[in-house]
């Protein structure tokens, strides 16, 4: 063993590895050189120029170093004998827990002495920090196969600011709880202060795992969850989970694609394999998790029927080794190659061959040309925690040219929105990605290309860390200030993500039926009304030309729902008594819409209700100017104000935390994608999607069910699918649930139902055969009538109130 390290530092970074590599130089002398590892990489801009020590195995077994120094920085060894990478390393973190995380794409194995050596080698590495992290120091771990130490350093040193960020994904709970020592996984981890993840559904999967194997409380905020831990009795402390998606010095690799040696190596590799040929690039450590193997049956299956010809296309294959001592990567790299082997002798021709495969790593300077070279990079994995190679690629591409397709099953899917996304799974799927990527228009290549690389300009490795790094400090500050759990995330912000409307609000809950018509406008409609003239009670109750739009049908119903004794008449708001807007707060109901509802609500044995899945609050802003009498129903029926008193049952502490899980799952993918926003309701959340191009409110869309999916059980939230909204509720109330309490409240003998929503939809299925369903604009529906939108929803009630004027003063 090495002596005891004599220096402390403030920053002290445990990893498995330390960030060099040995070899045996000309002299005989150990030479130590960076690693060309992803984390390395990403903590560079950490550790540049730091009082910082890193503490890890040096690779090698058996090897007996002290610490020393290496570029500006102090390295600490921990030394593993070959029993222990066997058990630690080999066993249970890459043959338990590497496959478990990754959605068990290959069959995890569990061994409790593989287990037993995992406990005894995160000691070693726990003690190995302590002993060089200095009073109060941050102590930054890394990755699953240390996912002990925080707890144990915790236990050493509770002076200690203490992060850990897991680099690949955290699995749902369903696949996690097979895990025989899950608890014991969980409780180390929340010896942290910070639990850093890539992606907002790995750290609500924690949250999950957390509320159901430990008795601590757990609270949902909107960037992340806050869980209370007693580190001793009547002494409680604070843990923050949360994403935070690791990147690239983006900098560095635009100024290395941008030297002439990088440049000229991009055209010799392009000249080398035909200068006219589209070059599609896969860059992946060989490992059953990148999907090489769906990637490479893809690309045979074009070159099998003719949509693609060797002699117009190449693929190039790098395969970085990686566990070659492990016997499932050692038959993986056999399939690989064989499988490429049978490609070329199928498909290569005296010029060209298809498939151009490399089984070793190369430089960054080689790899900045390649990315240069090719006009397609392929990342195809079936599950990765972010993967870097495709923000590499986007960085070097100072041309603003290139493609890049992306599997959705990666952290990157999550920022890099304007990438060619595919399920890796669906090679019909694939083919057609590869296919769009290799033919694409210069323009859309340019337009795609430049919208990633401000991502990754603006979200680069120096962001991911001095973003954690805070959050941290802060988090610690927190915790030594009082213990009390009850401070505010770090970063916590409010709900609504538009830029430059903090307070937008929804004009409609969840998007309109399909091809809705706003029908004419007001000027168009009603050139005799104002919004401040006074109600005309004279009107000729023989039917004027302009009911003639309204189906004779119609007016025959309301007639007759007009003899009923006690009525009410309920009534959607956006895009049914007021037109769509870009801004909802500036909705407003027509000015002959509202005149209609004055003289219904004034009318004896008449009662007027708002049903929206807007809150009631927001329904009291814009129908301001309708009188109190007014019932509102607000939320689908969540919140109901029956005279002035609003009933809301209160969400019990599930609900709260299942709420607050939804609101940062959708305000992170509100962030993600430009021009999306979020409302807060009552019980839930709604994506709006109008503002947005087609493109990317469906590719948010698909995100937030992914997301939302994989963090809650399907079984707690209820989706309403609309045009131009998405909205979750974590309580299952429908509009035609509130109508039947409004019938119960108001003692109605019928009721009149108008809405234009597929949520109205549940209020016309509530209805009964004395009861009149108005629906308004297209889509199917159960509503036994129809009108072209606002303006003719606006005509029917106004002649709902000439019938009902006359037939109640005869009453």
């Amino acid at each position: 063993m090495h002596s005891p390290e004599s220096r402390t530092y403030r920053l002290v970074v445990v990893s498995n590895r330390l960030p060099v590599d040995s070899h045996v130089g000309a002299d005989g002398a150990v030479v130590w050189t960076r690693s060309p590892g992803g984390l390395v990489t990403a903590l560079e801009s950490v550790t540049r120029g730091a009082e910082c020590a890193w503490v890890g195995w040096p690779g090698s077994p058996d090897l007996e170093l002290e610490p020393f120094d290496e570029d500006g920085m102090r390295l600490v060894p921990v030394s593993l004998t070959d029993d222990d990478v066997e058990r630690y390393y080999e066993g249970f973190s890459n043959a338990s827990v590497w496959p478990l995380y990754h959605d068990v794409i290959a069959v995890p194995s569990y061994h409790r002495e593989w287990w037993e050596r995992y406990v005894a080698v995160n000691r070693r590495f726990a003690e190995a920090a302590a002993a060089v992290a200095a009073e109060g120091a941050t102590v930054w771990v890394q990755d699953y196969q240390l996912q002990l130490v925080p707890r144990m350093l915790r236990e050493l040193r509770p002076d200690l600011a203490i992060g850990f960020f897991l680099h690949i994904p955290f699995p749902p709970y369903g696949l996690f709880s097979q895990l025989p020592w899950r608890q014991r996984i969980v409780e180390g981890l929340l010896g942290a202060d910070v639990v850093g993840f890539q992606r907002v559904g790995d750290a609500a999967n924690f949250a999950t795992a957390v509320r159901r194997l430990t008795d601590t409380v757990v609270r949902a905020q909107h960037r992340g969850t806050q869980i209370e831990v007693a580190d001793a009795p009547g002494r409680r402390r604070v843990v923050h989970a949360r994403a935070f998606p690791i990147s690239i010095d983006t900098a560095s690799l635009e100024a290395l694609a941008r030297t002439p040696e990088v440049r000229a190596r991009a055209r010799e590799i392009r000249e080398s394999l035909g200068p006219d040929r589209t070059l599609l690039l896969g860059v992946d450590r060989l490992d059953y998790t990148k999907g090489i193997l769906h990637r490479l049956k893809a690309y045979q299956e074009l070159l099998e029927d003719g949509s693609i010809e060797v002699d117009d296309a190449a693929l190039i294959q790098i395969a970085v080794p990686s566990r070659e001592r492990v016997a499932a990567y050692a038959q993986l790299r056999d399939e690989v190659e064989l499988m490429a082997g049978r490609i070329n002798g199928d498909f290569q021709t005296l010029k060209h061959r298809a498939v151009s495969y490399h089984y070793h790593a190369y430089p960054r300077e080689e790899m900045a040309a390649m990315f240069l070279a090719a006009d397609v990079l392929l990342v195809t994995a079936l599950r990765d925690g972010m993967n870097l190679v495709a923000k590499e690629y986007v960085a070097c591409r100072t041309d603003e040219d290139g493609v890049l397709v992306l599997s959705e099953f990666t952290g990157a899917a999550d920022e890099l929105r304007r990438a060619v996304l595919v399920n890796p799974h669906d090679i019909a799927g694939l083919k057609e990605a590869m296919l769009r990527a290799m033919r694409m228009p210069r323009q859309e290549r340019r337009s795609r290309m430049r919208a990633m690389r401000r991502r990754v300009a603006e979200h680069d490795v120096a962001r991911w860390s001095s973003e954690f790094l805070e959050a941290l400090e802060q988090a610690a500050d927190m915790s030594r200030a009082d213990g009390d759990g009850a401070s505010q995330l770090p970063g916590d912000a409010r709900y609504s993500r538009e830029a430059g409307r903090p307070d937008a609000r929804e004009d409609r809950p969840d998007g309109s039926s399909e091809g809705a018509s706003p029908g004419m406008s007001s000027t168009e409609l009603l050139s005799d009304a104002s919004e401040d003239a006074e109600p005309d009670r004279r009107l000729d109750l023989d039917t004027p030309p302009r009911w003639s739009r309204l189906p004779e049908s119609l007016l025959a119903a309301l007639r007759e729902f007009a003899r009923k004794p006690r009525v009410l008449v309920a009534l959607d708001f956006d895009g049914t008594l007021a037109p769509e807007v870009d801004d909802p707060a500036k909705a407003r109901a027509l000015p002959e819409a509202r005149a209609a509802v004055l003289r219904l609500a004034a009318m004896p044995r008449t009662r007027v209700a708002l049903v929206s899945g807007r809150s009631v609050a927001d329904l009291e802003a814009v129908a301001a100017d309708f009188p109190d009498s007014v019932l509102l129903v607000g939320s689908h029926g969540a919140e109901i104000r029956l005279d002035e008193e609003t009933t809301f049952e209160p969400l019990d502490e599930g609900e709260q935390y299942e709420l607050a899980t939804l609101g940062q799952i959708l305000g992170d993918v509100a962030d993600r994608h430009e021009a999306i926003w979020l409302e807060r309701k009552p019980v839930g959340f709604a994506l709006h999607t109008r503002l947005a191009t087609a493109e990317n409110g469906r590719l948010a869309r698909l995100v937030a069910l992914q997301e939302v999916g994989e963090a809650i059980d399907p079984d707690d939230v209820l989706v309403r699918d609309g045009r131009t909204t998405l909205e979750f509720a974590i309580r299952g109330t429908t509009k035609g649930e509130a109508l039947e309490h409004l019938r119960q409240a108001t003692g109605a003998d019928a009721v009149m139902y108008a809405g234009d929503d597929v949520t109205d939809e549940d209020g016309f299925a509530a209805l009964g055969p004395d009861d009149v369903g108005l629906k308004s604009g297209e889509g199917r529906t159960l509503a036994n009538f129809r009108v072209k939108g606002p303006a003719e929803v606006s005509l029917a009630i106004a002649r709902l109130a000439d019938f009902r004027e006359g037939d109640v003063h005869e009453q």
